[in-house]
């Protein structure tokens, strides 16, 4: 049976990218309205086929393409065999579950479901939505997923600026109780439904085992330590002499101890905000051989990017002050906003306020179940700048 026919929606101009998200400015407004979230079929101003996709007039990415294929239809179908292929990209290629029981599953438009996201912790599988139009089809995706975790727990949500910019009303479930997961042999409780999004950071896995690396014997600083990935595998992998971690966030740090805990790492955390702490610390003489810094998204507006790239700026001056003479620091950026060229002036320009020379000896991501599209540089949010400080 022919799947029903698609609304048309008609662009301003030729289609000239491969990039699946389509702007306002873009789009002809479509005669009738539509709700946000409905599946249109694509053309471009000339009357050729572009493809299908999610609409909504309400969104600057007005138009979210799904397919090209004009014989591919976006049904309960289409979603089963794009969750299928980046669930075995996971398992078969990259063979995570060799290394942990959780990992990205679906990394939005680098898996062909802009405006989707979903992260696996043992038996819980979160979904994150970024689109009314992903949302629309929650039913489809959960179970398309329950087929490869059979069992599983899902907790879902959306961020609230999203909610709003998307025009749709996401109201998560209770939140499941916090697990424990395993990754490289090490032990973390997890905790989505808490306002640490999904509850852990899995984009940072490899870049926590190399850090490790440099740790054995060593003095280690984990600023904005977060729930204590960084200093948990300094202490319990990397056998660290000492670890401090430093958050303000005191549910943040209360997990934190917990993770310590978990892997029998003796970990010193202070609930604090690093710029008087660092203030406080690095005139009494106090330096560390290796130093992390891995703050939060600064911004999600591209009017204040300059504001962003001026606080990294600042942190990252701070925090070399606290390094000791050949030690190694690894700062990091989840703002993707911030290019990694952009960052890395940032950095440069703090090591030179600072007095410090910086050798880089790597320039890292996330993991590699967060893959990027090269038509969407978006996808590559994540930089972690490894350097020895001289």
């Amino acid at each position: 049976m022919d799947a029903p026919s698609l609304p048309v929606v008609t662009l301003k101009i030729e289609r000239r990218s491969q990039h699946p998200w389509i702007f306002q400015k873009m789009v002809e407004r479509p005669a009738a309205r539509l709700p946000p979230g409905s599946l249109v079929e694509v053309r471009d101003r000339t009357g050729q086929y572009v493809g299908r996709a999610f609409y909504n007039g309400h969104s600057r990415i007005t138009l979210r393409l799904l397919t090209t294929n004009p014989d591919e239809h976006v049904d309960p179908a289409f979603f089963t065999r794009k969750l299928a292929d980046a669930i075995t990209f996971r398992r078969d290629v990259l063979k995570l579950d060799a290394v942990t029981d959780a990992y990205r599953l679906v990394h939005s438009e680098a898996d062909g479901l802009s405006g989707l996201v979903v992260d696996r912790f043992g038996d819980t599988v979160v979904i994150e939505f970024f689109a009314a139009g992903m949302f629309k089809q929650r039913d489809a995706i959960r179970a398309a997923l329950a087929e490869h975790f059979p069992g599983c727990r899902f907790y879902w949500f959306a961020e609230e600026h999203v909610g709003k910019q998307e025009s749709f009303d996401c109201r998560p479930p209770e939140p499941p109780p916090p697990g424990v997961i395993t990754e490289h042999g090490l032990k973390f409780r997890v905790a989505p439904g808490s306002k640490h999004k999904t509850g852990f950071f899995v984009d940072q896995r490899e870049n926590r085992r190399l850090l490790a690396s440099f740790c054995g014997g060593k003095r280690v600083l984990d600023l904005c330590c977060n729930t204590g990935g960084f200093s948990v595998y300094a202490k319990a992998l990397g056998g660290a002499a000492d670890v401090t971690g430093v958050d303000l966030d005191e549910t943040a740090l209360e997990l934190a101890k917990q993770n310590a805990k978990l892997n029998n790492a003796q970990v010193r955390y202070v609930q604090a905000d690093l710029f008087p702490w660092l203030r406080d610390v690095v005139p009494n003489g106090e330096r560390f051989d290796v130093v992390v810094l891995d703050p939060a998204k600064l911004t999600r507006d591209r009017e204040t990017v300059d504001v962003a790239l001026r606080k990294y700026c600042d942190m990252n001056r701070l925090a070399l002050h606290a390094v000791a003479p050949g030690g190694v620091f690894l700062t990091c950026s989840c703002t993707g906003l911030v290019s990694e060229s952009d960052f890395l002036e940032s950095v440069r320009r703090a090591a030179w306020q600072a007095g410090r020379q910086l050798q880089v000896f790597k320039v890292a991501g996330a993991g590699p179940d967060h893959p990027f599209l090269m038509s969407v540089p978006e996808g590559r949010y994540l930089k972690a700048v490894f350097a020895r400080v001289t």
